[in-house]
C-alpha cells in the first residue's frame, strides 16, 4: 500500500504504544517517519526504516529542532501526529498545581507547540497533495466528557479538542488539514496504568476485577488495541480523509455512545 508514498511524517511518544503503533502504520503505507520521545525510540524507527530523534515535547528548541531533523532527514514534512502525552488520577483536592500543571504542559503546551512549528513546514509541501498537508492530535474519550479523579487529565484533553478546531479554521486555506482521535481504554503501557489507578481506589475490587468492569463499560465488551487508532491515525494522515478537517473521530469501542 502506498497512498503516502512521498510523505514525511514526525510522530511524538512513538517509542511505544499508540505513538509507535502510529508510525508503523503511517510507514506501512509508504511514509517516511521521525520518530521522536524523550524515550529511546531508535527500536520503533529500525522497524520502519525510519529515524528516531530525541524530543521533549515541552520544549520549543526541542521542536524547532525536531521539525528541522525531519527535513535533514527526509526533505521536508507533511504530516505531524501529537501523541506524546502523559496520564494519572487523583482527587482535584488533592491534585497539587505544580502536577496540573505540569499534565498541562506537557498534554496541551506540547500539541500547541507542535502545530506552531510544524504548520508552517507543512504548508510549504500541501499544494502538491490531493488531501494536502495533516495534523493529527491524540485526545481522549476524557476529552469529550468527564470522569471522577482525572480532572486534570480531562482539562488537557478537551484544550487539545477545541485547541484543534481552531486551529483547523486558520489554516484551512493553507491545505492543511487538523483533526483529533479521542481513543477509549486502549491496551497499552498507559491503559495498564489507568487500570492500576483505578484498581488502587478499592471501588471495583482487585485488577482483574476492575480490568473486566471497565472494559465492560465498552459496548463491543473489550479494551482497544494501539492499531485500532493508528488505523486511524493513517486514514486521517491520507487523501482518502480529504473533506475532514476540524472534527473528532471516537475510537472508543462505543463507550461514549452510552
Amino acid at each position: 500500500m502506498s497512498e503516502l508514498k512521498g510523505r514525511v511524517a514526525l510522530v511524538t511518544g512513538a517509542a511505544r504504544g499508540i505513538g509507535a503503533a502510529s508510525a508503523k502504520a503511517l510507514a506501512a503505507k509508504g511514509a517516511k517517519v521521525l520518530v521522536t520521545d524523550v524515550l529511546d525510540g531508535s527500536e520503533t524507527a529500525g522497524a520502519i526504516d525510519g529515524a528516531y530523534f530525541r524530543h521533549d515535547v515541552t520544549s520549543e528548541n526541542d521542536w524547532i529542532a525536531a521539525v528541522a531533523e525531519a527535513k535533514n532527514q527526509f526533505g521536508g514534512l507533511d504530516i505531524l501526529v501529537n501523541n506524546a502525552g502523559v496520564f494519572w488520577m487523583k482527587p482535584i483536592t488533592e491534585t497539587a498545581l505544580e502536577d496540573f500543571r505540569r499534565m498541562q504542559q506537557i498534554n496541551v503546551e506540547g500539541v500547541f507547540l507542535g502545530m506552531k512549528h510544524a504548520i508552517p513546514a507543512i504548508a510549504a509541501r500541501a499544494q502538491q497533495w490531493d488531501g494536502g498537508g495533516a495534523i493529527v492530535n491524540i485526545s481522549s474519550v476524557a476529552g469529550i466528557s468527564g470522569s471522577p479523579l482525572v480532572s486534570a487529565y480531562c482539562a488537557s484533553k478537551g484544550a487539545v479538542r477545541l485547541m484543534t478546531k481552531a486551529a483547523a479554521m486558520e489554516v484551512a486555506a493553507l491545505k492543511v488539514r487538523i483533526n483529533s482521535v479521542h481513543p477509549g481504554i486502549i491496551d497499552t503501557t498507559m491503559g495498564s496504568q489507568l487500570v492500576e489507578d483505578f484498581a488502587a481506589t478499592g471501588a471495583m475490587g482487585g485488577a482483574n476485577e476492575t480490568r473486566t468492569q471497565l472494559a465492560a463499560r465498552h459496548p463491543l465488551g473489550h479494551f482497544g488495541r494501539d492499531i485500532d487508532v493508528a488505523n486511524m491515525v493513517a486514514f486521517l494522515a491520507s487523501d482518502a480523509a480529504a473533506f475532514s478537517t476540524g472534527a473528532e473521530f471516537l475510537v472508543d469501542g462505543g463507550l461514549t455512545a452510552n
